[in-house]
């Protein structure tokens, strides 16, 4: 009777022991479907964030190429007003007050020209033609690196270092 007892029990356990163990089983075949629908849900929320981000790269390269049609627009219509000032560069320049001084004679091998702005004026201009009493003549003291050079009647102001013209005062002598 006892090993009947003992039998009996063993199977009650045996049996016990396998129903918890499908019963796991069951769980983690159900866990495991769950994580991987939860893998694939994560994949997807990937690709829909990868989709976004591309949507968003494609917007902003439309708007950088906005920006830099604004930017090629604003520099061309910089260059105009540039090309109208420089063209109307002598008009405004005019000297308001005519002053009396000697003979002007070009240098040797020169002639007497117009000199306009962003051009080159030649050493030989520079040499016996700076003025250097300019306060006399109604013009402000020239910037540092710069000088007046007496041109027929006008007065450019040039650099001294490479002779860049950057403003021509016409007419200021008889």
């Amino acid at each position: 009777m006892k090993k009947l007892i003992t039998a009996s029990l063993a199977a009650l356990i045996a049996a016990g022991s396998m129903a918890t163990a499908s019963a796991a089983d069951a769980q983690s075949r159900y866990d495991r479907n769950d994580r991987q629908e939860q893998r694939q849900d994560r994949r997807d929320d990937r690709r829909d964030d990868r989709r976004d981000d591309r949507q968003e790269l494609r917007e902003d390269r439309r708007e950088w190429r906005g920006d830099r049609r604004e930017w090629r627009e604003d520099r061309r219509e910089d260059r105009q007003d540039y090309r109208q000032q420089a063209r109307a560069y002598e008009r405004w320049q005019r000297a308001e007050r005519r002053y009396n001084v000697g003979r002007y004679y070009a240098p040797r091998g020169y002639q007497s020209r117009q000199w306009g702005y962003g051009q080159r004026i030649p050493s030989a201009y520079v040499n016996g033609y700076v003025i250097r009493d300019y306060n006399r003549y109604g013009l402000r003291q020239p910037p540092h690196g710069y000088h007046y050079v007496r041109n027929g009647n006008d007065v450019v102001l040039a650099a001294i270092a490479g002779g860049l013209i950057t403003a021509v005062i016409a007419g200021l002598f008889n």
